[in-house]
């Protein structure tokens, strides 16, 4: 006979990335009960490395809600960013601009920090399960699950799909509407041992295609540079990723990337992609399950965790007073920042990007609109507010 166990809770949280852990944090502070599940195991996520830049905004969320004590003090504020195209570096400074920065923190460490801060918190964390099943979503939602050779069932008032990007969560929601767009190129990102190249990122437009320096730290580096979507990493050899990356950044001014053994290497497609609504009866999306970007405008992580910061708000009043209809405003109030996040990205990605079959007149277009950019105060300023967040005592 099968052991089956039940548990009962106001919000179950299908998802223990980011996004969930972070609702489940400020649900707790505000004293509502959840529990998290996920089919991957603690170790998986530790060990995804993914990059990270969090906006003024999330920092100051992970900082003073108690989430994060290493945000300010291990990761790295950045206050501008380069634009290189023509072989030459031009820096947009944040501070100078909009008075704001960014922060170089990976988003291993905004998991780890929160695992931790749940974890003292005695939290409820189920990882590594398997066969996830949620039902009753419009009037008793619970979720179901294998583990250790039992059955669990968790009852619940609200279920949160907090599931990234394959989501079994945004398939149970009715009536939806999904908004795509796919984008024809791809990056081929590694992680080397080497010493920083520069102090901030450099976003590089060439003939060749866009490149991507970024930093993790004293003697590991994450850089990206565009690929054909079909491109297997295996094909590419340390002198051949370097030749590609040389060929990008190199120019008049003399730049030079410090090089070093290639440690990792994959390639990375993205999309667009967008869901709406975000609610179905008991059910709510938050992070990659109701939307994606692509990671020119490092905006993902940074759209989960305002995702969790205005569900957990309406979650708490819904909830306080037993009223359902106040998850309305949940889908509006949210999609409001993802759509100016989308635009954000989109245009990122195609005024540094080369197109395949990008005529002499696009080539043209995209250093006319680049050398706009760095020249115009009202120019620079608007990718500045774009990149560090905008401004919204809402959701920040």
């Amino acid at each position: 006979m099968t052991d089956h166990r039940t548990t009962r809770t106001q919000v179950a949280i299908v998802g223990g990335g980011p996004a969930g852990l972070m609702l489940s944090h400020l649900l707790h502070l505000a004293g509502v009960e959840s529990v998290v599940v996920d089919h991957r195991t603690v170790e998986q996520i530790e060990t995804t490395h993914r990059a990270g830049i969090l906006e003024a905004g999330s920092v100051r969320l992970l900082n003073d809600s108690g989430a994060s004590d290493r945000v300010l003090k291990d990761g790295h504020e950045h206050e501008g960013i380069a634009l290189r195209f023509g072989g030459v570096s031009h820096r947009i400074d944040f501070q100078k601009l909009v008075g704001a920065s960014v922060w170089l923190y990976p988003q291993t460490a905004v998991f780890a920090d929160l695992y931790r801060t749940r974890s003292r918190a005695g939290a409820d964390l189920r990882y590594g399960i398997a066969g996830t099943r949620i039902d009753g979503v419009l009037d008793r939602p619970n979720v179901r699950y294998v583990a250790d050779g039992a059955t669990y069932e968790i009852q619940a008032d609200l279920v949160i799909g907090c599931d990234g990007s394959r989501s079994i969560c945004r398939e149970l929601v009715a009536d939806r509407n999904q908004y795509f767009r796919e984008y024809p190129y791809a990056w081929f990102g590694v992680l080397v041992e080497a010493p920083p190249s520069a102090p901030e990122l450099i976003y590089t437009r060439s003939p060749q295609g866009f490149a991507l320096i970024s930093q993790r730290t004293e003697d590991v580096q994450r850089m990206y540079f565009q690929c054909d979507p079909n491109e297997q990493p295996e094909d590419w050899s340390d002198d051949r990723i370097w030749d590609q990356l040389h060929s990008r950044l190199s120019g008049e001014d003399g730049f030079q990337l410090k090089e070093g053994p290639v440690i990792e290497r994959t390639v990375l497609p993205f999309r667009s992609f967008v869901q709406s609504p975000m609610r179905h009866g008991r059910l709510l999306l938050a992070g990659d399950a109701a939307h994606t970007v692509p990671p020119t405008g490092a905006k993902g992580l940074n759209l989960a965790l305002a995702d969790a910061r205005v569900l957990a708000d309406i979650v708490v009043d819904a909830l306080g007073r037993q009223d359902l209809d106040v998850l309305d405003a949940y889908t509006p109030r949210a999609l409001d920042r993802v759509w100016k996040a989308q635009h954000f990205s989109y245009w990122m990605t195609t005024m540094l990007h080369r197109e395949a079959n990008g005529s002499d007149f696009d080539e043209r277009r995209q250093l006319g609109e680049l050398s706009w950019l760095v020249s115009s105060a009202a120019g620079s300023a608007y990718l500045a507010e774009g990149y560090t967040g905008w401004p919204d005592e809402r959701v920040l």
